[in-house]
């Protein structure tokens, strides 16, 4: 199969566990870049958390960002596609976080509010340390009393994001959050992230492709969580990491190794560069 277009999950896909593109995953995609071949990010990071790994790759590509909530290419302004979050469901989600006592973040393209720096507000603030000004996300710590403000006033609100060390507690919001009008999906074990009804990472890919006018049999999708099942199955070609969960392996055509050893550039060797 002629492939056109390559989209790689990040954390646990292209990403080693310290958060590194490996020199053999770099060199894999230059080479398809080379080829012509587009070369896509997708994830349920926010575009100014995946636009920094895009410059490292230094091609030209489009990030799906935000479970697919968000389509922009890196280094151009336009948005190709865009699905925000209701703001009376956004209103519902914190009201249910309150219940359970969990803390909500509310994201945008490069923000994030939460009423503490944990969790996802931690992880962006040590991040920020490594970044220059223009491509810091802009952490927000507001006042329980200041959700209802912050809904009414930002109109770019794409996807809230749940995570708690206790499992159960995240099941138990997740099985309220689902009887809303929201897509609900995970990247990790203890944590929960919710967008608006019908945004899912294999819709975006599907947008994608006919954005640019690619078949879906000319696409490969790799990932290795929950929120990557839907583009798998979607892909022409749908690869699991070798650590990916069971139901993402079940979900593919083929696992390629693990993101410690460098899965993307084998399965990229595999399908592409093959003599």
């Amino acid at each position: 199969m002629n492939y056109k277009m390559v989209v790689l999950d990040m954390d646990g896909t292209l990403l080693t566990d310290d958060k590194r593109i490996s020199d053999k995953n770099m060199d894999a995609l230059k080479k398809i870049s080379d080829l012509g071949i587009k070369v896509v990010i997708s994830t349920g990071r926010i575009f100014t958390s995946a636009k920094s790994y895009g410059d490292l790759i230094g091609v030209r590509i489009p990030i799906i960002a935000s479970n697919g909530a968000y389509i922009r290419e890196k280094d151009r302004d336009e948005v190709i596609y865009a699905k925000l979050l209701k703001q009376e469901v956004a209103r519902k989600i914190v009201t249910l976080c309150h219940k359970f006592r969990m803390y909500c973040h509310l994201f945008t393209w490069d923000s994030l509010y939460s009423e503490k720096l944990i969790y996802s507000a931690l992880y962006y603030s040590k991040w920020n340390k490594n970044l220059p000004e223009g491509e810091k996300v802009n952490i927000n710590i507001i006042d329980p009393s200041d959700w209802n403000k912050v809904i009414m006033t930002n109109k770019n609100l794409l996807k809230a994001v749940v995570t708690d060390e206790d499992r159960e507690k995240v099941a138990s919001l997740r099985r309220e959050v689902s009887k809303l009008d929201v897509e609900v999906t995970s990247s990790s074990k203890n944590n929960i992230e919710i967008m608006d009804k019908g945004v899912s990472k294999g819709k975006a890919v599907e947008y994608l492709g006919k954005y640019y006018n690619i078949r879906r049999d000319e696409i490969i999708c790799i990932g290795d969580s929950e929120n990557d099942i839907s583009m798998i199955k979607y892909a022409g070609l749908g690869i699991a990491m070798g650590n990916a969960e069971d139901e993402v392996k079940d979900a593919s055509k083929f696992v390629t190794l693990s993101n410690e050893e460098d899965g993307v550039s084998y399965a990229i060797e595999k399908f592409l560069l093959k003599d």
